[in-house]
Parts: structure tokens; sequence; C-alpha cells
């Protein structure tokens, strides 16, 4: 069986030859990129099983590569910055990365986040879901008419839990809370404006998806009261 290819995508040698070795030690293929070009060379030559990504590089931002490497893939990525604010670990889960880790880091740490990441994208699929819209429990992929909408970790947990809750009302603190494990502002120095934008920004995307691949399923919003995941069809049959 072939090893699982890393593309370890990081400006810093040191941290590329620390990890490099260790990961080849756990049986990968390892690629090494030091710039955002170097990174689109590589996926053009193979799109690895997943990507290790430093948020800040020569020649451009590791986000708004990710931004555009969501478009056409749902590849894991774990992204790497030496950034800890909380405002900085929402905007690398807004622009689509599934896992983040501040450095320095340890190896024991990072290989652990790697092979849950890889485990849950190799698992045989099981499907929720009805009709058109089809829900790949372990791959964490959601399909509308056959067509892969490229969700987030993230995004497709959301709207898991939406299809498990069809024609509830859940609030936006419930949603938070199952979807990122944290109730909103119980932590201290996080700032709930924060939690609530992020939320809205991951259902603004799901919604989107599912608009623009044609989806009977709408996600509509009550004002003080949370978020409904129902059919148009049903919504305009009780209307």
């Amino acid at each position: 069986m072939a090893s699982k290819i890393v593309l370890c995508v990081e400006d810093n040698p040191k941290i590329q030859m620390f990890n490099k070795p260790l990961l080849e030690a756990k049986g990968f293929t390892v690629e090494l990129a030091m710039t955002l070009a170097e990174a689109r060379e590589a996926i053009g030559r193979k799109m690895p099983d997943l990507i290790i990504l430093d948020i800040r590089l020569p020649d451009g931002s590791g986000l708004g590569f990710l931004r555009e490497l969501r478009k056409t893939s749902n590849v894991p990525v774990i992204a790497l910055t030496d950034k800890k604010e909380d405002v900085d670990v929402i905007e690398g889960m807004e622009s689509g990365c599934d896992d983040y880790m501040p450095k320095p880091h340890t190896f024991p740490v990072l290989y652990a986040r790697i092979e849950g990441l890889l485990r849950r994208a190799s698992k045989v699929p099981e499907k929720k879901g009805s009709g058109s819209l089809q829900l790949d429990i372990f791959s964490g992929r959601a399909f509308v008419n056959g067509e892969d909408l490229l969700l987030t970790q993230k995004e497709f947990s959301l709207l898991l839990l939406f299809t498990e809750n069809e024609g509830k009302m859940m609030g936006s603190d419930y949603l938070y809370e199952k979807v990122w494990g944290q109730s909103m502002n119980k932590i201290r120095g996080r700032s709930m404006n924060n939690d609530t934008r992020t939320l809205r920004k991951h259902i603004s995307a799901i919604r989107g998806k599912l608009e623009d691949a044609n989806s009977t399923y709408n996600i509509s919003n009550l004002r003080g009261e949370g978020y409904c995941f129902e059919e148009v069809w049903k919504i305009g049959k009780e209307v």
C-alpha cells in the first residue's frame, strides 16, 4: 500500500528539517515547499493526503492560499503559526483549515493531529440525509445530487447537526457549543462577538454552497430565536 503524502509548506528550514525525518519514520512520504509557489507546483503534480501549512510565507498569506484551495479540494489542512490570539484562530478556521497549532509545537502532538484527520478521512463512508442531500459521516463530505459541496470540517459538523435536527429551531449558543465544544463567552478573554461572527460566517458559507448546488434545503434565521434547517418545498407547502 502506498504511503500517505504529507505536504509541509513552511519557510523555516529548521522546522522543515525537524518534521521531515520524524514523519518519514512514521511511514509518510514528505513533500517540502518553502513558498506558496512551490506548494502550488507540488499540488499540481499530485494532491497530497494532508497539508501542514504555515500562515506567514514570503510570497503571500497561507490563509489566502487555503481559501483558494478550498474552492477545489477538501484535503485536510493543519495550519501552523506563531500567532496565538483567538481572533487569529477564528480567521484560520474561517479560511477552511481543519486543525490549528501554534508554533513551537511538539512532534507527538502534531503526529496525533495528523493521524486523527487521516483516520477520519479514510473510514468507510456512512451516509446520512435523504433525497438529493447526502452526508458522508466518516469522510466529512456532503453532496447535493452527487456534487461535493467541499465543506470545511466545521461547516460539515454544522450541517450534520442541522440535518439531525431538521425542522427544529436551535439557538446560536447551542450550535456553537455543539460544534466548537464550548459555550460562547465562557472562557476568560474570549469575545462573544467573535464567536457569534464565526458562527454566522460558517452558516453563511453553508447557505451559499447549498444554493450554488441548487439544493432544496435552506437555513432560516429568526432573530432572537436561532436557526432552522428545512427543505424549501416543505416551507412553501406549509404556507
